[in-house]
């Protein structure tokens, strides 16, 4: 079974990012088409980009930060980043997170949970896609976007949407589908 890595990409004080992962990891593993795993960057807790090799030389790596994290986005056959719009674009984390690594990511699909209020995260979303390109990727056209005014009440709590769901899993069945077949493509190499 293809491992996905949900990559969620919030590290601020009192984020939502966590709960949105949390309740897509339910929706992924419910879905039966994936091992699911669930990397917070927040808890990964990566330094500003402090390796002083470059990373398309892959190694090796001098901090054990980087050496875990290689290992977890390299055992991944496909991915998906739970995002959050700032200013019209994704988190520093997220870059950091990317930049840290570069063979590591390649050949891997990648699909989107974004959040947000006006666009409900599409805008990072879009500026996201080139770095992946550059890492040698493929984003997923399906995604999950979250308009965090309509789906979290007075309380602070996440009421997810049919939308919501109807969305997660036709991404789910998209990246499953390229997830085996870029497999095939790496085993084949």
């Amino acid at each position: 079974m293809p491992r996905l890595n949900i990559v969620v990409a919030s590290t601020r004080p009192g984020r939502i990012g966590h709960v949105i992962g949390a309740w897509f990891a339910g929706v992924a593993a419910a879905h039966g088409g994936f091992e699911v795993h669930v990397v917070d960057l927040a808890e990964l807790n990566l330094p500003f980009h402090d390796e002083p090799g470059q990373p398309v030389d892959g190694g090796p790596y001098a901090h054990e930060h980087t050496r875990r994290w290689s290992e977890a986005t390299d055992a991944a056959d496909a991915f998906v980043f739970v995002m959050p719009e700032y200013n019209r674009g994704y988190s520093a984390p997220l870059k950091n997170a990317l930049d840290y690594l570069y063979r590591e990511w390649h050949h891997k699909p990648a699909g989107f949970v974004s959040y947000g209020m006006s666009s409900a995260g599409m805008r990072a979303v879009e500026q996201l896609k080139p770095v992946l390109g550059a890492l040698r990727m493929v984003p997923l056209a399906e995604s999950v976007n979250v308009a965090l005014r309509q789906v979290v009440d007075a309380d602070g709590t996440l009421v997810p949407n049919p939308a919501m769901g109807a969305a997660a899993q036709g991404m789910l069945d998209e990246l499953r589908l390229m997830a085996e077949l870029m497999t095939a493509a790496r085993v084949a190499a």
